[in-house]
């Protein structure tokens, strides 16, 4: 193969696409020029040593990279040195594509040459285990499509759409920037594949795949070569509104930078490494010139392209072009990129490389003892691995354990500026040795192509507070529906994925977007249920009053003594207290309500039945008497009386002590009865007490039924067992109806059914047995005699 060759004692090889300015870099890098003051003409760097090299052609082929790592591998070469033998590379600088690198460094490496690319972003170079002797100057892919995943993120694009080229660069960036985004929650909608070499049915499946997509953020993963057809097919459509985002293969590109492509792709973003300037590179590329060295190939191709002219008066070998007249120079050509140095990105990295491969054989030769094979590629490899210098521009250059520099990035923003495409810096992107990262950008300055604004690109707008994601079976995670909250969840933020259950004592609003306290509901004073039964419950404790005050003003008559009226005191006391009971049942409940309710109510109502015990024991043993010589009813006088209602209520008592004693009621929430209310009731704190207190109550009535119902046949016009058994089944019959009612009753209803049992019992009582008498008394005065009272005419 036809080479460029320079003689030295240590060689470096670099297979690059020429004529180009990153090729002459090398040269430029080793030159001995009066006006470059480079490695040969360094006393600090290889002193007494020169540096040679010989450059193969690549063609951006990796067929022909192949070749030539063959060629450098063998050390095969149509130039002889002095001594008849060419001299083996130590290194080789190679090549811009990533397929290229992976030919070159799959051949070279066996043989431990090592290998540092300048332009190969490929993360799978990264791989130790198949490319040991593999560096490079510019950051991995790996770094890349961190900085393109966190562009991302920062601007919010949660469903973009991706473009790769069909070869290793395309394919593992790809590959690399999902694996990223995915971290982020965004989503990628489609990925088309694209090649230089690709028939144009290819390409317009990714045409029409962009044009049905919802996606308004593209990223383009390709070099421009690839990426060029798909470009003129955007712009033939007129596929407007896009945000493109673009790999540093092509975003700084030339040949896409037309005003006839900032149509479609104006403002697109991207990533390129750092520039910088090399002052001396421009007077050494001035001075490139076919007659120093007729011999030199590639130089007369590049002067015909450059010139227009062949710098050879063979016509054989001119064929039909114009014949240079010798005095042309390239000052007339100083507009053409190739002599553009000021924004050196690429090109800096091939400077940069043939340094770092300069510096390892300095620590080599100078920092070891002398061996025969001191310039063994093995050794250089390793002292590769171990170069840390600062070079003249302040730029450190060094590589990870992975053959990788330090990653660092500027923000590149396509503009339109007097007609021309111009590449803004806007920002820079830095990786840490830690895994961390800082992405700064001016994005006031950034040119959109959907206008001024930021672009959104979602595949379903965010969830609005009170509703949550769900997925879309087999979409993507970005494309869900927004349902609302369930009842008592809410979010109070857009996007959620989990709607977030309020506390116990709150509940979501109708708008499911933040909790409010739950309604406290307890049978109040001021509610018509309380208001109600608060006056029935006043008017019964009236009726008692008012009945006492009738007997005590009647007391010496007939109707009064015929119905034991110590007892009858005492029942009316009893009833009066009972109704005053639902009173400690109504208003919110506390400590002293919850006892005072429950045993009030039990040792009242035991009082009550024991006091009618007593009159239907009296009615009982008085009538059963034949003769009168009977003792029984003689026995069972006022002090017996007293003993059977005392000891009657006492037990009662007793049981309310010991409830309040051992498990007393409280105050409780309850949260079962509704998901938007908290009902305030008195627990009974021990069941089998409370049932206990019922219980023991209820025994006392049956025993008074029964009593009263063997007596409801004696002989009497005032036969006061009638009364009392009428009056004890009312009262059972309210409370057995009671349990079943208070324990099917929820919330506050449950406490109105408990006093609704009580007025109506104690009503019952107070009618039956006091509304004869008094009826009597008030209304009929004249059968109040002691004749009518004992049925005589």
């Amino acid at each position: 193969m036809p080479s460029l060759f320079k003689e030295g004692e240590i060689m470096i090889g670099g297979i690059f696409p020429v004529f180009n300015k990153d090729m002459m870099t090398v040269f430029f890098a080793v030159a001995s020029h009066p006006f470059c003051k480079e490695i040969n003409t360094d006393p600090a760097l290889l002193p007494n040593i020169s540096l040679g090299y010989r450059i193969l052609n690549s063609c951006s082929s990796p067929t022909n990279t192949l070749r030539a790592a063959l060629t450098l591998a063998s050390s095969q070469n149509e130039k002889e040195t002095a001594s008849g033998c060419s001299p083996a590379v130590s290194a080789v600088i190679a090549e811009a594509g990533s397929s290229q690198s992976l030919a070159v460094a799959g051949i070279i490496g066996p043989f431990q040459v090592p290998v540092v690319s300048y332009f190969s972003t490929c993360a799978c170079l990264s791989n130790r285990a198949k490319y040991p002797t593999f560096f490079r100057t510019i950051p991995s892919d790996y770094f890349q499509a961190k900085a393109l995943a966190a562009l991302v993120k920062h601007f919010g694009w949660e469903w973009i759409g991706a473009i790769q080229s069909d070869n290793d660069y395309g394919r593992n960036g790809v590959l690399a920037f999902k694996e990223e985004v995915k971290k982020f929650g965004i989503c990628i909608a489609f990925v088309g594949t694209v090649l230089r070499t690709y028939p144009q049915e290819k390409i317009l499946k990714v045409v029409e795949m962009i044009k049905q997509s919802t996606v308004k953020v593209i990223l383009a993963f390709t070099p421009e070569g690839d990426f060029s057809p798909l470009m003129r097919e955007v712009v033939k459509h007129n596929i407007t509104g896009i945000q493109w985002l673009a790999s540093e293969a092509w975003i700084t590109a030339p040949q896409p930078s037309t005003p006839e492509m900032y149509q479609a792709f104006g403002g697109a973003l991207g990533f390129v490494v750092q520039k910088m300037n090399i002052p001396n590179l421009y007077p050494f590329l001035m001075n490139i010139n076919p007659y120093r060295d007729p011999s030199e190939p590639f130089v007369k191709d590049f002067w015909e392209t450059m010139v227009g002219c062949k710098p050879s008066s063979n016509v054989s070998d001119t064929g039909a072009a114009k014949i240079c007249a010798g005095n042309e120079t390239l000052m007339d050509h100083t507009q053409d990129m190739f002599f553009n140095v000021s924004q050196l990105r690429v090109t800096y990295n091939v400077y940069k490389a043939v340094y770092a491969i300069a510096h390892a054989l300095h620590q080599l030769v100078f920092c070891r003892p002398f061996e025969h094979d001191i310039f063994s590629s093995t050794k250089v490899t390793h002292h590769l691995q171990r170069v840390n210098f600062r070079n003249q521009f302040g730029d450190d250059v060094f590589f990870d354990e992975n053959g990788n520099p330090p990653a660092s990035y500027d923000v590149i923003n396509w503009q339109l500026r007097n007609g021309q495409v111009e590449h803004v810096t806007l920002g820079h992107f830095t990786s840490t040795k830690n895994g961390e990262y800082r992405l700064s950008i001016e994005e006031d300055k950034i040119v959109w192509r959907t206008g001024q604004m930021v672009p959104t690109s979602v595949c379903s707008n965010a969830c609005p507070a009170g509703t949550r994601k769900a997925q879309i079976k087999g979409q993507p995670v970005c494309c869900f529906d927004c349902i609302p909250c369930a009842e008592g969840s809410i979010t109070n933020s857009t996007g959620a994925t989990e709607c977030t259950t309020c506390p116990q004592e709150y509940w979501s609003n109708e708008r499911k977007d933040g909790c409010i306290p739950k309604t406290v509901e307890f049978l109040a004073y001021h509610e018509p249920m309380g208001v109600a039964l608060t006056v029935v419950a006043l008017l019964g404790a009236s009726l008692s009053l008012l009945t006492m005050i009738v007997f005590i003003h009647y007391r010496e008559t007939p109707v009064i003594k015929a119905s034991n009226s110590e007892l009858s005191f005492f029942l009316l006391l009893s009833l009066f207290l009972c109704f005053l009971c639902p009173l400690t049942f109504i208003g919110r409940p506390t400590v002293w309500t919850c006892m005072l309710r429950h045993t009030a109510f039990g040792v009242t109502f035991a009082l009550c039945i024991s006091c009618i015990l007593g009159k239907t024991i009296v009615v009982v043993t008085a009538f059963k008497a034949t003769h009168p010589s009977n003792k029984v009813a003689v026995k069972f006088g006022p002090t017996q009386q007293r003993i059977i209602v005392c000891s009657c209520t006492l037990i009662q008592v007793v049981i309310c002590i010991l409830w309040l004693k051992l498990n007393p009621p409280l105050p409780d929430r309850v949260f079962k009865y509704s998901n938007k209310k908290i009902v305030l009731e008195c627990n009974t704190g021990s069941e089998v007490a409370f049932y206990a207190v019922l219980g023991y109550i209820g025994i006392l009535s049956v025993i008074c039924l029964i009593l009263a119902f063997l007596a409801r046949k004696l002989p009497d016009n005032f036969n006061e067992a009638k009364c009392i058994t009428f009056s004890m089944l009312i009262f059972c019959a309210v409370w057995i109806t009671f349990i079943p009612a208070y324990v099917s009753s929820p919330g506050k209803f449950t406490v109105a059914v408990e006093i609704f049992a009580i007025l109506s019992s104690a009503f019952g009582l107070l009618i039956s047995i006091f509304a004869p008498k008094c009826y009597i008394i008030l209304i009929k005065p004249e059968k109040n005699t002691r004749k009518h009272v004992m049925g005589k005419n």
